[in-house]
């Protein structure tokens, strides 16, 4: 069962998780991935709930994000930080889902979405369903000394610049049991 929230009334246990983990699930021709991010923007943009996630051009969720224009954010919430939550954003951390089936690894289990392909993540209950309304690379050239440290001179070894997906929230929801 879900229960439908609004994604602003959990800004809070979002941005408390973040630091931690979370997860971007993408799909596309039968492949589900996650990868774990630590950064993120919600807000409201042309008028509309926004979930800005940032994804590395070499990355393959930016593969698989650029097919169908689509992605879950699944965060850890309550007493479902759990284990195998902890164990779910450590493996899409630190692998890549091009060699690996990382959920799999993780052994959690795969909800079906609501509105968008990608499904959610029990064992990461809080889930926001979005659809790319833009992307845009990051000029790396304009960023600020203070952010060199996440852009190295070689760039190409860290899996290129991030791209900024800013996803329309669809629906937001909580799994409950």
């Amino acid at each position: 069962m879900k229960k439908e929230i609004n994604a602003f009334d959990y800004a809070g246990e979002i941005f408390k998780a973040l630091p931690k983990g979370i997860l971007l699930v993408s799909e596309a021709e039968d492949c589900v991935n996650a990868m774990t991010i630590g950064w993120a923007t919600l807000g409201i943009e042309w008028g509309v709930p926004i979930f800005a996630v940032y994804v590395r051009e070499g990355r393959f969720t930016r593969e698989l994000i650029d097919r169908i224009g689509e992605f879950t954010v699944c965060v850890p919430y309550g007493e479902k930080f759990s284990k195998q939550a902890t164990k779910a954003i450590g493996i899409c951390g630190s692998k890549s889902g091009r060699d690996v089936d990382k959920l799999a690894q993780a052994g959690v289990t795969l909800v079906d979405a609501e509105i968008v392909r990608p499904p959610a993540i029990k064992e990461l209950p809080l889930t926001l369903e979005c659809r790319v309304v833009f992307q845009q690379i990051q000029p790396v050239k304009e960023i600020s000394r203070k952010f060199e440290k996440f852009y190295p001179a070689k760039l190409d070894e860290y899996g290129g610049a991030h791209i900024a997906y800013y996803g329309e929230i669809l629906k937001s929801y909580i799994i409950e049991e």
